[in-house]
């Protein structure tokens, strides 16, 4: 294998306010770059991956000249040959089946039985987030597999289920197939939309699910067929509590929200910014280091004594 064809990884940790402008500058040396959040108001990973040795002097120029001009101390930076890995077959390997409440998460690759009474949910590793392996998204499977025990939805008309920010469309997938009802899923991310639309044929409820790539609330879509009994938001700690206002107001009275992709310590934020909004939490499912919140809009309007 040439050296050209060898894939190499940069890094580095930056304050939040910087990160876009590193990863633009180590972006320009670079095939993809991204960012994670690694502590809430605080430092971000950016990272990238190069084939072929990046000019490892260069970087560390253009990195010193950008941390003296935006004043914060020189980062150190990572730069890593990564080694040769089947990331098909990798991902396959790291993602066996998963039982969350009554669903049977599982991917094509699966030879063995899905379990007598479980729901099958076919999702492959892909580009578009959520297998069900995280603890984000098998909080939210735990979630409505207890929610569906004591909840209908109306299999027509409003009053149905939106998957705000749906990723592969796992949450989609369960709620379309433990309630069998139309489900809107809405993601930011073509990609993603593109992901869930695949894995909606897959699962053989391809009609069932309305998949539309959009802005959040912004989206036609997701208006058009408000308000819902149910809404799946499996985002991050600080967009759940930003949208907490446009999800009362697209959450039927009586209606409840499961909501993910915080922390555990990011759960008070998140629980107060709804708790604002006249929303109160039903339940919390904490799973490793990431929690589910489930919080409901009351039936009746609270009266002011």
């Amino acid at each position: 294998m040439s050296s050209s064809s060898k894939l190499w990884r940069i890094a580095l940790v930056i304050p939040e306010a910087h990160a876009p402008a590193f990863a633009e500058a180590i972006g320009d040396h670079a095939d993809a770059v991204s960012t994670f959040e690694l502590e809430e108001h605080g430092d971000w990973l950016v990272e990238a991956t190069v084939y072929g040795q990046p000019d490892e002097p260069r970087l560390n120029a253009r990195v010193a000249v950008l941390a003296e001009a935006v004043g914060i101390p020189e980062p150190k930076l990572i730069v890593e040959e990564l080694p040769l890995i089947d990331w098909v077959s990798h991902s396959y390997q790291g993602f066996p089946p998963i039982q969350a409440g009554r669903f049977f998460v599982h991917g094509s690759h699966h030879e063995g039985i899905v379990p007598a009474g479980s729901i099958p949910l076919l999702v492959d590793a892909a580009t578009a987030f959520g297998t069900g392996e995280h603890g984000s998204t098998k909080g939210c499977l735990m979630a409505l597999d207890r929610l569906a025990r004591r909840m209908s939805l109306p299999r027509a008309g409003r009053g149905g289920a939106l998957d705000m920010g749906c990723g592969s469309g796992i949450l989609a997938l369960a709620v379309t197939k433990r309630w069998r009802v139309p489900v809107t899923a809405v993601d930011i991310d073509p990609e993603a939309v593109r992901v869930t639309r695949v894995n909606a044929a897959l699962n053989g409820v391809k009609a069932r699910i309305r998949s539309q790539g959009g802005d959040g609330y912004h989206t036609a879509i997701v208006g058009k067929h408000k308000p819902y009994r149910l809404i799946t938001a499996n985002i991050l700690a600080r967009p759940l509590a930003r949208m907490a206002p446009k999800l009362k107001r697209h959450l039927q009275r009586g209606g409840v929200a499961v909501l993910a992709g915080l922390l555990n310590r990011q759960e008070r934020h998140v629980i107060q910014a709804h708790r604002t909004q006249g929303l109160h939490l039903v339940a919390r499912i904490p799973v490793g280091e990431w929690t589910t919140l489930v919080v409901k809009r009351p039936k009746r309007k609270a009266v002011k004594g």
